[in-house]
């Protein structure tokens, strides 16, 4: 499978490796104290998106493009481990749309609703151009990982790894079905919008630690 051979490319290979087994944890740390920390935000109503606005918002902003610039890095290294071989090109293809769709997310901040930040119409729903942006960015984000996930998945059948490839299309599976329902179930209310969004959240960081698996395996290989 490897195919970096020189010393400096498997240093360079593995830093980039890296990138993908922190953001994980990273982006769910950070997450986890905004939402606990920021005044008005309710984790059973509220998406984390919505942490982009008020006068902390700079920083899940910023923490949206860190992590998908990490995310972006560790694509670049699982294609240089993968090249030439089945889903080496795939893959980490659409793992590198995953991270870009998180940076433009970033950028694209999501409309403030539903209460938050604090002054914010209990019912405001509205999208405006950027609003729009971010949705469009973080959706072709989601997708480039679900799919990234099945072709892993037939990757690692393809080479008798079972039990990768059922983990690997199991987080895709879920993550899709999360990902159609906060789609469709976000305008909903009460105890619909509480499973959605919690849905999604598991899903989420699912997917982070599928990616911090991923990348870990491939560095490990390199050593």
């Amino acid at each position: 499978m490897q195919t970096v051979t020189s010393e400096r490319g498997v240093r360079v290979t593995k830093v980039l490796l890296t990138g993908g087994i922190i953001a994980g944890p990273l982006y769910v740390g950070v997450g986890v104290i905004e939402a606990l920390t920021r005044s008005g935000f309710d984790p059973t109503r509220h998406d984390l998106s919505l942490l982009a606005n008020g006068s902390w918002g700079w920083v899940h902003s910023t923490l949206l493009v860190t992590t998908g610039l990490l995310a972006f890095a560790a694509a670049v290294g699982m294609r240089r481990v993968l090249r030439g071989n089945k889903g080496g090109k795939w893959g980490p293809l659409l793992l590198g749309l995953y991270g870009l769709g998180l940076v433009g997310a970033g950028f694209f901040a999501a409309d403030p609703a539903l209460g938050f930040p604090p002054g914010t119409p209990a019912d405001a729903r509205d999208v405006s151009a950027q609003g729009l942006m971010h949705l469009v960015s973080g959706s072709i984000g989601f997708l480039g990982l679900i799919a990234a996930c099945f072709v892993f998945a037939r990757r690692f059948a393809s080479s008798g790894e079972r039990r990768w490839a059922l983990y690997s299309k199991l987080t895709g599976i879920f993550y899709f079905a999360a990902f159609f329902g906060i789609a469709m179930g976000s305008n909903g209310s009460g105890a619909l919008l509480t499973t959605v969004i919690f849905g999604f959240i598991i899903a989420v960081i699912l997917g982070w630690a599928w990616i911090s698996a991923v990348s870990a395996r491939l560095k490990r290989e390199l050593t």
